[in-house]
């Protein structure tokens, strides 16, 4: 049987109507800007498109097919002829609202590949080559015997050359809400289904099914990750294995009919990305899924801004107190229920006096905001029943006055978040969405924090199916509107779209600090890699006391981390919105801990990943966006430590003050950084300089470090601190217990 090689340079190519057979690619479509990676595209003898991927000498993805089958039993897969490609390249330089660094570059070089077949059906293939690595996505454009067609499946795949180890979590249509798993490919099947925990919506697919973004690392040394970018209109993609051929092939989310995508003419897909690092290092500076969202689209972002804050939240879910006002009602009908005449059950955490603690908690301590959660009707019924009228977003329980707890916040310079828990009736929010978010721009709230927890209504649907993500899209689009910040949990895994709608300012989708006990010893050092690919986690990060049975008598468990691991979350999870998660009476016992958590920066001009390696430790460093906010009176009057300085805004930038000064007024910034770092279920020492900081400047450095018998299990709450002059010469071995980690602040010496 022949091979059929294709010469991209002929203005139409022709297939043959042979056997299938994988092309033999020798023809070069593109090369990355530095020339290390090499993207080579044919057609095999029926005329089925196909890829393979090269760093350097190294084959990194073998020839990998590409195409649909169709619902109408007809697919796009065989039969194309290539009628024209066209090349083009961009170096540009971006500024994220707000980020990990200042500006972004987005440098690759493209090509457009346009297939037809003897029907008249068009489908064209973008593909864009960066130096660390691909994106690829299918585009239909308007001139098309193509119109509105029903996908099957999408046959995308990843032909790997060898059996790599990667860090995954199982595959799923609703959640990803799993601890990870370090294995070789082979043995996913293995570990999949016992890896699967109770929770309130999830549906597997099988047994050599995982989820994006998937990170592996070959036996050369070859960091890569398969995941997705600009998911819109279009399913959530999961990944199955094929253990004989050695491949992935995209696995879309279904709909409630089981169609895995309706698409109308012009229109594309998401992005499928194959990152290519020689570094585990390389992968967390990588902007890949960033860049290949469009620009953004607001005209005025002067309301969006990083987040500090605390919340009425951790005390519910640890049991302390609860989301609901009474015991009186075990179904609730909302406008009938009379709550006025009801019995309080009397642990109702969403109360006045509850919630301006935490304000005065929150103004004390230098935080913006305070989320409360369970203010409003409708929490007694709402768990697992699949109620469509589940709650109106608007009517507060007796116990909780709205106008006037928000004009108290608003005296003590703090903003309330709201919440807006859907029960996954997502029909229901967005029949009250617009008039939820007018009573937020009423009393002022600018964030709001919205869930989805349980089986999605319209019945049916999955969370990550293409109605779901045109919902949350739905939602973001419309708080925009309002300049509302967007928080969204158990929604979908972000694919970057933040930098499209930087008001997406945070997201879950994974496991979480909620899951307390069940959460493994270095699970926060594998989501950098893979979740956090996709934008900012709203991690919930900061617990002190790791023994629920002390948080809430009653409960029990104990969570797998020392303080120190908590504080190394702060820099080394990226989020501009970030919470300090424990009770304000946790963190009074550890007050010289809890300082870093009140100085460290939520906003970032520039990072560097000094070491990293998923499973294991991530070590990270941050220097703080300049602040331009003004420092107020009462801020001012928070001096520390009798230092002539003060903290400024959400970017934490430090000023340096006049003596007697009461205005920032002849302030001179200090040049601030931190470093924090996270580690494993093993105790491990790292080395690292300080080589990053500016050549002849000292800067005081305050280290939070594990104390020696420092461990999650016998000895979570020991730590030291330790204060020196260092300059960019010093060099640090430190200590990381078992689940441990270290942080440390570093301020210039005027």
């Amino acid at each position: 049987m022949r091979k059929c090689i294709i010469s991209l340079s002929a203005a139409l190519i022709l297939a043959a109507s042979c056997v299938e057979k994988a092309p033999v690619l020798d023809e070069t479509l593109l090369s990355s800007p530095d020339g290390t990676l090499t993207l080579r595209f044919g057609l095999s003898t029926s005329g089925r498109p196909y890829y393979a991927l090269n760093r350097g000498a190294e084959d990194v993805i073998l020839p990998s097919a590409l195409g649909f089958d169709l619902v109408d039993g007809s697919s796009l897969k065989e039969g194309f002829a290539v009628v024209g490609v066209v090349r083009d390249s961009l170096d540009e330089t971006w500024t994220p609202v707000w980020g990990e660094e200042e500006r972004i570059r987005n440098h690759y070089n493209e090509a457009l590949v346009s297939l037809r077949d003897s029907l008249g059906n068009a489908m064209d293939l973008r593909f864009r080559l960066y130096d660390d690595g691909l994106g690829f996505r299918y585009e239909f454009p308007q001139e098309n015997r193509l119109v509105y067609f029903k996908i099957r499946e999408e046959l995308t795949l990843f032909a790997l050359t060898g059996d790599h180890t990667a860090w995954w979590v199982p595959g799923d249509y609703d959640s990803q809400e799993y601890n990870f798993k370090e294995c070789r490919l082979s043995e996913i099947s293995r570990y999949c289904e016992k890896m699967r925990i109770h929770n309130a919506s999830q549906e597997g697919f099988s047994p050599w099914g995982v989820q994006t973004a998937l990170q592996m690392k070959t036996d050369s040394g070859l960091y890569l990750n398969i995941h997705e970018a600009a998911v819109l209109d279009y399913p959530t993609a999961n990944l199955l294995y094929d253990p004989a051929r050695k491949t992935f092939q995209i696995h879309l989310t279904p709909d409630a009919e089981g169609v895995k995508g309706r698409l109308q003419a012009p229109c594309k897909t998401p992005w499928r990305t194959v990152m290519v690092c020689p570094r585990a290092t390389d992968v967390l500076a990588s902007r890949l899924i960033l860049n290949l969202n469009e620009p953004c689209a607001l005209e005025d972002v002067s309301w969006i801004h990083p987040v500090k804050y605390v919340g009425v939240w951790w005390e519910m879910i640890t049991g302390k107190t609860k989301w609901s006002y009474t015991d009186d009602y075990p179904s609730v009908q909302l406008g009938v229920t009379d709550y006025a005449a009801s019995t309080p059950h009397g642990k109702h955490g969403a109360n006045n006096e509850n919630v301006r603690r935490y304000i005065d908690f929150a103004a004390e301590n230098g935080f913006d905001a305070v989320l409360v959660e369970g203010w409003n009707e409708g929490w007694e019924d709402w768990f697992g029943k699949q109620k469509d009228f589940v709650f109106d977003f608007l009517t507060p329980y007796p116990d909780f006055d709205l106008p006037a707890l928000n004009a108290y916040a608003h005296s003590k310079g703090v903003r309330l978040v709201m919440h807006h828990e859907s029960s996954s009736s997502t029909l229901n929010y967005e029949r009250w969405m617009e008039r939820a978010y007018t009573l937020m721009d009423q009393y002022g709230y600018d964030a709001v924090k919205s869930g989805y927890v349980g089986d999605i209504i319209p019945y049916g649907e999955h969370h990550y199916s293409q109605p779901l993500i045109n919902h949350y899209h739905y939602a973001i689009v419309e708080a925009a509107k309002h300049h509302i910040m967007v928080n969204a949990h158990e929604a979908v895994r972000p694919t970057g779209l933040c930098r499209t709608y930087p008001n997406m300012i945070g997201n879950e989708s994974a496991m979480g600090t909620e899951f307390r006990a069940r959460i493994n010893p270095g699970h926060t050092t594998i989501l950098p890699f893979t979740r956090l690919q996709g934008g900012p986690m709203d991690y919930t990060p900061g617990i002190f006391e790791q023994d629920m049975s002390i948080t809430a008598p009653g409960q029990s468990g104990k969570m797998h981390h020392t303080i120190c691991n908590q504080l190394g979350l702060y820099v080394t999870f990226y989020s501009p919105l970030q919470m300090a998660a424990d009770l304000p009476e946790n963190y009074a016992r550890f007050p010289d801990a809890f300082q870093f958590i009140k100085d460290v920066a939520v906003d970032w001009d520039k990072s560097l990943y000094l070491l990293a390696e998923p499973g294991k430790v991530i070590v990270t460093a941050r220097h703080p966006k300049l602040s331009t906010l003004n420092a107020s009176a009462e801020s001012l009057s928070r001096l520390k430590d009798g230092r002539k300085d003060v903290i400024c805004g959400a970017a934490r930038f430090v000023y340096a003050l006049p003596e007697g000064a009461h205005t920032l007024q002849g302030a001179t910034p200090r040049d601030v950084w931190y470093v924090g770092a996270v580690g494993g279920a093993e105790e491990q020492e790292v080395s690292f300089r300080l080589d990053f900081l500016t050549p002849g400047v000292q800067y005081e450095a305050t280290v939070y470090a594990d104390a020696p018998e420092a461990d999650y299990e016998t000895a979570p709450q020991a730590y030291t601190i330790t204060r020196e002059i260092v300059d960019e010469t010093k060099a640090y071995t430190l200590r990381i217990a078992r689940g441990g980690g270290f942080a440390i602040s570093l301020r210039e010496i005027l």
